[in-house]
């Protein structure tokens, strides 16, 4: 993963209520879920909602995947495993040098 790339993930976590979406689809898992199931359990309005959805599904963030006349929103998983390894990559990696 180059740098431009983690820094659009981790910006578009730079929202309480990105966050907070993001972390009810990680809590639906592999399954998703539509906006309005998204929407109640949130409490986030529609309008700023879909405003939240378009930004992480841009940062890979998440997957939205249409179905007849509705959109299944999950969390995209493998990008959210590559920017954790991302930001550990050099864990501890002068840890024991002296400056």
């Amino acid at each position: 993963m180059d740098t431009v790339t983690a820094a659009q993930g981790f910006s578009a976590l730079g929202s309480e209520s990105r966050i907070e979406v993001f972390q009810t689809l990680v809590k639906a898992g592999d399954a998703g879920l539509l906006v309005g199931d998204i929407q109640q359990r949130t409490g986030i309005p529609a309008s700023t909602l879909a405003h939240h959805l378009k930004f992480l599904s841009t940062a890979q963030l998440i997957v939205q995947e249409k179905q007849g006349r509705t959109i299944i929103n999950r969390a995209n998983f493998d990008h959210l495993q590559t920017l954790a390894a991302f930001i550990l990559e050099e864990c501890c990696s002068e840890a024991g040098q002296l400056s």
